[in-house]
C-alpha cells in the first residue's frame, strides 16, 4: 500500500508505531508481558476498579459525573492472539466520562493457546456478571451496549448474537470500531500483496487460523466463531460501525453493515478516509481521531438513553 494513501495528519504517528508481529511467538509473549506491566491510565473524573475474581478479570470505570444508568461492556483487540484490557484504558475512560456511564472491560483468553470458544465464553462471563450486578451498580439491564475494537469488535458482534439467541436480556446496541468480523477476508490471497498498514493479511490469516484451529474460509465453522458468517441478522441490536477506508477490514465491515441494514437493523456506518487499522488508539491525538471518537460517543449516548 502506498504511503500517499494515508491521511497526512496520521502519517507522523504511523511512522513511529511498531508494527505487530503476530506470527512470532516470542514477539507475542513479549507484548503480553509488556502489557502486564503497563500501568493503569488515569483520567480526571473517572475511577478505575480492577476485579480479578471474575472469569479472566474485569476493569470497571466509574464516572464521577454519572448521567446515564446504561452501561457499556467493552472488549479489547489483538487479532485473537494478543492484547490485554489495560491497553484500552484511555478509550474506556473517555467513553465513561463523555457519556456518563459505567464501562466494564473484559479480560479474555487468547489463541493459539486458547482457541474458540474460549474468548467468546469469557466475554459472556463479563456480560452475565454485569447483568447480575446491575441493581447494585445502578444499571438498567435493558440499556447495556456491547462494544469492542478490532478482534474485540468481532467478539462483541459474536457476543451480541449469542446473547440475542439465548432469548433473555439482549444488548441495546453494538459499538464496533474496525471490527474483525469475517475469516473469509484472510482467505483472499490477492490481499497479501496489498501490505496494509498496521495489520496485514498475513497476520490476519494467522490470527484467524489460531482462533479457529481451521483454515480461514473453511466451508463449516461453529456458530459465533465468525460474526459475519451468520445468515439471519434480523433482530440484532442497532449498530455503529466505524472503520478507515484503507483498513484491511473495510470491505467486510461495510458488507456486514449493509446486511444488517437489509435485515431491518438500524446501522450507522462511518468510513474514515486515509485511516489505517487502529488509528483511534495510536493516532488518538489527531483531530481526525478525536472527531471520530466524539461522533461515536454521541451515538452511544443516544443508543443507551
Amino acid at each position: 500500500m502506498e504511503w500517499s494513501a494515508v491521511s497526512p495528519e496520521l502519517r507522523r504517528y504511523l511512522r513511529w508505531i511498531p508494527k505487530p508481529h503476530a506470527l512470532s511467538c516470542s514477539w507475542r509473549a513479549f507484548a503480553r508481558a509488556a502489557l502486564a506491566l503497563m500501568p493503569a491510565a488515569r483520567m480526571g473524573g473517572v475511577r478505575l476498579e480492577i476485579d480479578e475474581s471474575i472469569g479472566e478479570g474485569l476493569r470497571i470505570y466509574y464516572p464521577e459525573n454519572r448521567r446515564s444508568n446504561g452501561a457499556l461492556l467493552w472488549i479489547h483487540g489483538g487479532g485473537f492472539v494478543m492484547g490485554r484490557a489495560v491497553q484500552d484504558d484511555r478509550l474506556c475512560m473517555s467513553a465513561a466520562s463523555a457519556v456518563g456511564l459505567i464501562v466494564v472491560s473484559v479480560e479474555y483468553r487468547v489463541a493459539p493457546r486458547h482457541p474458540f470458544p474460549a474468548a467468546v465464553d469469557d466475554c459472556l462471563v463479563g456480560w452475565d456478571w454485569l447483568q447480575s450486578n446491575a441493581a447494585r451498580l445502578g444499571i438498567d439491564r435493558q440499556r447495556v451496549a456491547i462494544g469492542g475494537m478490532s478482534a474485540g469488535g468481532g467478539l462483541a458482534a459474536s457476543l451480541a448474537q449469542r446473547v440475542h439467541d439465548r432469548g433473555e436480556q439482549r444488548a441495546v446496541a453494538q459499538w464496533l470500531f474496525c471490527p474483525m468480523l469475517d475469516d473469509r477476508t484472510a482467505a483472499r490471497r490477492e490481499l497479501d500483496a496489498v501490505r496494509h498498514f498496521v495489520w496485514d493479511n498475513a497476520q490476519n490469516a494467522f490470527g484467524w487460523r489460531s482462533f479457529l484451529t481451521a483454515e480461514p474460509g473453511s466451508a463449516e465453522l461453529p456458530r459465533y466463531a465468525s460474526a459475519a458468517r451468520r445468515e439471519d441478522l434480523r433482530g440484532l441490536p442497532p449498530a455503529w460501525i466505524g472503520v478507515g477506508d484503507i483498513d484491511i477490514f473495510y470491505d467486510e465491515d461495510r458488507i456486514y453493515a449493509e446486511r444488517l441494514q437489509s435485515s431491518g437493523v438500524p446501522v450507522t456506518f462511518v468510513d474514515v478516509p486515509g485511516a489505517p487499522h487502529g488509528f483511534e488508539v495510536w493516532g488518538g491525538r489527531t483531530e481526525l481521531a478525536k472527531a471520530h471518537i466524539a461522533g461515536a460517543q454521541r451515538w452511544l449516548e443516544t443508543a443507551v438513553a
